[in-house]
């Protein structure tokens, strides 16, 4: 019997030689995932894709739309980056008139696609009205590089410098406005600035839970990004507003919830009801708008 075993078990053996062949794909699954983690969390559209002839699209009599001003400016690293500074107005006749907003939302969008691709959000933006600056990460849209997590900091760090430096924007004027991805350097932002507020929309705890959720057989430990809103959150003591919906199909519900619930006062939650996670503005219509109103109006100092 002793024999059987030991030959069973020998290098000759099947399970033997099952189990060097299913611990050689982990190895290789582990060794693919640290060198493309950042190519299966990213997901950039550069331009020329999207949708960037926007000054092309018509206001009706009466209709209030974006005026569009292309910004150019650089993170510390020197990496280039663009984005969108849109201030509202009405067409009345034949004249254009600019509608007085004082509050400006730094925007940090969604994972996919590029700033252009939230252009019907922007304009439902200019109701409220506020002044909205949406930027690409590095590697979306006009941007330059690549996508990365330390990335994601020095972008949005480079956003709020630009607003406040050339562009002269008082800090108590800005919300900041992070949904899904964007929630990450949005909450990691609003830890080092006095910004008046932020507005976290349908975003997660960590980049281990978000993985947890979509892939539940990765190892966790052996990802690189981290993301930790979750323990982020606890150092942002200005005025927060959170978003989310129980039919958010991307971001489970209950990880936008905890975000709120580990968040030190003032705070408020407005759940979005039966919106996916691209259509919360489309769903929530015009009280998602009044609830944005509401809160930046309560931001003003």
């Amino acid at each position: 019997m002793t024999s059987i075993i030991k030959n069973v078990w020998s290098s000759n053996g099947l399970p033997w030689r099952l189990a060097r062949i299913i611990l050689a794909v982990v190895i290789i699954s582990l060794i693919l995932l640290m060198t493309f983690e950042d190519r299966l969390i990213f997901f950039p559209t550069k331009y020329p894709d999207g949708y960037w002839a926007v000054d092309e699209l018509p206001a009706s009599e009466g209709e209030i739309a974006p005026r569009i001003e292309d910004c150019h400016f650089a993170a510390s690293d020197g990496m280039k980056l663009h984005g969108w500074y849109c201030t509202p107005i009405r067409r009345e006749r034949a004249n254009i008139v600019p509608l007085a907003a004082d509050m400006v939302l730094l925007w940090f969008h969604g994972n996919a696609g590029n700033i252009s691709y939230r252009y019907d959000m922007i304009r439902a933006m200019m109701n409220l009205p506020v002044q909205v600056f949406i930027v690409d990460y590095r590697g979306y849209g006009k941007s330059e590089g690549k996508p990365n997590e330390p990335g994601l900091y020095l972008d949005a760090q480079a956003a709020w410098d630009y607003l406040i430096g050339p562009r002269r924007v008082a800090a108590g004027r800005i919300v900041i406005f992070g949904k899904s991805l964007g929630g990450v350097p949005a909450i990691d932002l609003a830890t080092r600035v006095d910004a008046a507020g932020l507005i976290v929309q349908s975003s997660f705890t960590s980049a281990a839970d978000m993985a947890a959720t979509l892939v539940p057989f990765l190892p966790r430990a052996f990802l690189r990004a981290r993301m930790d809103s979750l323990e982020k959150i606890q150092q942002v003591h200005c005025p927060k507003l959170f978003i989310h919906s129980q039919a958010d199909e991307v971001v489970p519900y209950k990880l936008g919830h905890r975000l709120f619930e580990a968040a030190p006062e003032p705070k408020r939650f407005y759940e979005v009801k039966g919106s996916p996670h691209n259509s919360t503005y489309i769903v929530g219509g015009e009280e998602y708008l009044a609830a944005l109103r509401r809160f930046i109006n309560e931001c003003k100092k």
